[in-house]
């Protein structure tokens, strides 16, 4: 019986191509790796993710209420490395349930790009407990309070007692509707077309006479009066009676 050896050469084939397939799948997953990390970078950038919320939150600085805020991560793998970010809200705009905000890089090469955001505000507002005629003074008993998300409500709706109570009503309000700033006027305003007492005021005098407001205007306000000569001048609203015209 004649031995005869078994030839390498197939297992020097199979090493070989054992060795070329681990060669070409590392430089794969160092060449995925290479390209893939500018995308990883962009979207794990909590600094500017972080910049985003905090001028969200000044954005809702004046609601009396915490704003809930979930950001889509940038997509910024395509737009230069940037060392200075600036937010803003396209076209000035107020804050809504989901909008866009912008991403302005500013150096060291500008560029403008946009991300997603949904924004929640629960919080408390007012409504009418009864129709609430016009002329009439809103109390305590007049009103209800309800919570909801207050970015879901209609513009000018109250979240603060205290502008509605002592407020009279500019209009009819039926019941369950919430109370808006422009169906309300304070106290101490003047209504256009009301008959109001002018004060001209100048160094070392006084002089009153009677007028007609031309315009609405609370406290501070300046409105344009038409005077009993027929003039129109504009003044400062006083009170529910009064507006000074310094000279």
């Amino acid at each position: 019986m004649i031995c005869r050896p078994i030839p390498a050469l197939p297992l020097t084939v199979d090493l070989y191509n054992l060795f070329m397939f681990r060669a070409l799948a590392s430089t794969l997953l160092f060449t995925g790796l290479a390209l893939s990390a500018p995308a990883g970078f962009a979207q794990s950038d909590s600094s500017l993710m972080a910049q985003i919320e905090d001028f969200l939150h000044g954005q809702a600085a004046h609601y009396p209420a915490a704003l809930q805020v979930n950001i889509e991560p940038p997509q910024l793998q395509n737009q230069a490395a940037c060392e200075d970010y600036q937010v803003f809200l396209p076209n000035s705009a107020k804050l809504r349930p989901r909008m866009s905000v912008g991403i302005r890089c500013q150096a060291p090469t500008p560029w403008v790009s946009y991300t997603q955001v949904n924004l929640s505000l629960p919080g408390v507002y007012y409504v009418a407990a009864r129709t609430i005629n016009r002329d009439e003074v809103v109390d305590q008993d007049d009103i209800l309070e309800r919570e909801a998300d207050l970015l879901r409500l209609p513009p000018g709706a109250i979240y603060d007692a205290d502008r509605v109570l002592g407020s009279i009503a500019t209009q009819r309000i039926s019941a369950g509707s919430p109370l808006r700033t422009s169906a309300l006027r304070g106290p101490d305003s003047i209504q256009r077309g009301q008959a109001v007492r002018l004060e001209a005021r100048g160094v070392g005098f006084v002089a009153t006479s009677d007028g007609k407001a031309l315009e609405d205007g609370e406290p501070g306000m300046q409105i344009q009066v038409r005077a009993a000569s027929g003039q129109t001048v504009s003044g400062t609203v006083v009170n529910s009676q009064t507006v000074v015209v310094l000279m």
